[in-house]
């Protein structure tokens, strides 16, 4: 493994930045982990009801 100079290295981890998903990706990212989150506390929650019949 060779030796970057810090700078180099963040000019390689600035460009390396612009080739990744973007602004788009995380949105999806997001709404993915959001809905995840309202799934698993509705399979969850649906165990805590009572069926007072």
């Amino acid at each position: 493994m060779e030796h970057h100079p810090a700078a180099a290295w963040l000019a390689e981890a600035a460009t390396a930045a612009g080739r990744q998903g973007g602004p788009g990706m995380l949105r999806y990212v997001l709404l993915v982990m959001i809905v995840g989150c309202v799934l698993a506390a509705w399979f969850l929650l649906r165990g805590y009801r009572r069926k007072d019949d």
